[in-house]
């Protein structure tokens, strides 16, 4: 009987205390229960919790957000409408209305789509959803902007292949333009979706020969695809059999097909740094069937040999797309002073200066100047900030990111970084300097970086090149006697400063150390017991492992660069045999992610040396010589 009682008790209190919690719960409580309760699918919990929350929350709208993301899974337009139509434009309606529309393309809904497209911004919209609103134009009888962007040998979502199809059929794409983007597709290996294209445009694709190349026959134009098709793919593993390949064939197959071999043949000859083969077979190809990347990489063959006069005239008859880049824009000034040609490079350096990338300062050091890390003069006044902080899409993004940190939720702060660059749209540079020290002040670094870049005439390098957890840093790279400035260059590209940066290869921290390498280092140093993501422990490993490929790369800072990002093997194979211009190493390296940000930790280095008040050291002489192999 007594034990009766004591339970009936017990159940009693748990009872009241999980009423008691329920009603202590805070808005963010609710909002974090809201999410896991559209994770899990459970719509009548989500509308309810959705209910609970104040009407003053800045967050309110986020309950109605996902469901409306659950309507649109059900075709539901008449949710999606209501939640359109009750909440104030913002980031939320923006990216629903973006999702919509793709869904009324779909469904060849036309005259809701027309509705609904009129009010999205074109900056939200993305691929897809543009494509649909080509095919939309088409319907009505429009003129089509340019499609060549789909000869970039890259596969098209659905919208997009619809548009390509449609644009065939009313005569707007030639079957010539079709079998060029066949090609392309076949060579990236993109097998299902060429054949795709095949089908939904009557292209005679040897569907048969593709999968058996044996049988393909020159007498017709899909046996010629086949044979191509073959050539291209052996030469991933073979280049000089199918070298070899595609010499025999040539005669049996159109130049047009034989150009377009070769072309491909040279980039891969290129991204192996085989540049004088990739020269030659570059010579062979059809200029008009050329990629972006592949008159990029002819004109890094070039670089690599330091053929200026040839580089110079491959950059002149790139398109004028890729010539005017910074990069080529550059490049080309560099080559005309090679050539003693100074009056003509001037022009040149002068238009790359522009910016505060990496090729702007090379160019600006071309020219005789030097880099200047000095604030503007003017600046946000208090009224500046106080505005920016009302700003309904900062006040979401500050308490999405309150929501993340408290609870360790890394999904709520990707919303609050959306919400942020929502925000800063179209905004003007006091505007921008007025954000970015709201997010420095709440911690929010990547986004007071990502503001304070962005503006025109008014800058705050401070605010650019921001210098949190100093101390740490300063003590690991003056016990390791590397540069403080390249160490900050090197965390401001990997994290951001975000403590809880995590890659989706598993790589943690400030200094984005992957589980094997922090073991490893940590081993090394003598650490047995570690947490990788403890900011402390972050810097000395990092700094540590830094020291070590310097150490092992011949102390060049450019290899040890290449070599945090990409492992020292890779940096050492992508020596030349014979001393290189660090430029010019970092030009040709392979891998586009690590050119990049090779580029930019340097460049970010030379920045915060400025602001350190280190040795005015040029980026050029901080990108030095790369040694012979």
């Amino acid at each position: 009987m007594k034990a009766s009682i004591t339970t009936a008790r017990l159940t009693s209190l748990a009872i009241a205390l999980s009423a008691a919690q329920s009603a202590l719960a805070g808005p963010d409580d609710t909002l974090v229960a809201a999410r896991d309760a559209f994770r899990a699918n459970d719509l009548a919990k989500l509308a309810n919790l959705g209910d609970k929350l104040p009407d003053n929350y800045p967050l309110k709208d986020y309950p109605d957000y996902w469901l409306a993301w659950k309507a649109l899974d059900r075709n539901d337009d008449a949710q999606v409408q209501r939640f359109l139509t009750r909440v104030p434009e913002s980031l939320m309606t923006e990216r629903i209305r973006n999702e919509w529309v793709k869904k009324l393309g779909q469904r060849e809904d036309w005259t809701t789509f027309a509705q609904e497209w009129k009010k999205l911004p074109a900056e939200g919209r993305d691929e897809e959803s543009t494509c649909y609103g080509q095919l939309l134009q088409l319907r009505q009888g429009q003129k089509l902007d340019d499609l060549d962007r789909f000869l970039e040998g890259k596969p098209a979502p659905d919208g997009c292949s619809r548009l390509i199809d449609m644009a065939y059929a009313r005569g707007a794409l030639s079957q010539d333009w079709l079998w060029r983007r066949a090609r392309l597709l076949l060579a990236g290996n993109f097998l299902t979706q060429a054949r795709q294209l095949a089908s939904d445009t009557q292209l005679p694709l040897d569907n048969a020969a593709l999968s058996k190349p044996s049988i393909a026959s020159a007498a017709t134009a899909g046996g010629q695809e086949a044979m191509l098709y073959e050539a291209v793919r052996k030469g991933k593993a073979d280049l000089d059999g199918a070298a070899s390949m595609l010499l025999r064939m040539e005669k049996e197959i159109s130049p047009d097909r034989a150009g377009f071999g070769w072309g491909q043949l040279a980039l891969l000859s290129a991204r192996k740094h085989l540049a004088g083969q990739a020269l030659q077979w570059f010579d062979k190809a059809d200029p008009r069937q050329l990629t972006s990347d592949q008159w990029e990489w002819w004109a890094r063959s070039a670089l690599r040999l330091e053929q200026w006069t040839q580089l110079d005239g491959i950059i002149r008859r790139m398109p004028a797309a890729v010539s005017a880049k910074p990069a080529w824009r550059y490049w080309q000034a560099r080559s005309l002073k090679q050539l003693g040609r100074s009056a003509e490079a001037a022009p040149l350096f002068s238009q790359a200066s522009v910016g505060h990338n990496y090729y702007a300062l090379l160019s600006l050091e071309e020219l005789g100047n030097s880099l200047s890390a000095s604030a503007s003069k003017t600046g946000p006044n208090s009224d500046d900030v106080s505005r920016m902080k009302a700003d309904p899409a900062i006040r979401r993004s500050l308490a999405l990111l309150n929501v993340a940190e408290i609870y360790t939720k890394p999904e709520f702060r990707t919303d609050a970084q959306r919400e942020w660059r929502w925000a800063m749209r179209g905004r003007n540079d006091m505007q921008l300097l007025a954000a970015a020290e709201i997010a420095r002040k709440e911690n929010f670094y990547d986004m007071a970086i990502y503001s304070a870049e962005r503006t025109k005439e008014e800058h705050d390098f401070s605010l650019r090149y921001l210098t949190p957890y100093r101390e740490v840093t300063q003590k690991y790279a003056r016990q390791l006697d590397i540069d403080d400035a390249w160490v900050y260059g090197l965390i401001r590209q990997e994290s951001r400063f975000i403590t809880m940066a995590r890659s989706g290869v598993g790589a943690s921290g400030l200094m984005q150390l992957m589980p094997a390498t922090a073991k490893w280092a940590a081993k090394k140093i003598g650490l047995t017991h570690f947490a990788v993501n403890d900011i402390d422990t972050n810097v000395q490993l990092g700094t540590w492992y830094l020291r070590y490929v310097l150490d092992n790369l011949s102390g060049n800072a450019v290899m040890a660069t290449a070599a945090y990002n990409a492992g020292p093997g890779r940096a050492r194979n992508w020596q030349a045999d014979r001393p290189l211009d660090g430029t010019i190493y970092a030009e040709t390296i392979p891998f586009s992610e690590t050119r990049d940000y090779v580029q930019k930790v340097m460049a970010n280095a030379a920045y915060y040396s400025s602001t350190f008040g280190h040795a005015n050291i040029s980026l050029k002489n901080r990108m030095g010589v790369v040694p012979a192999r």
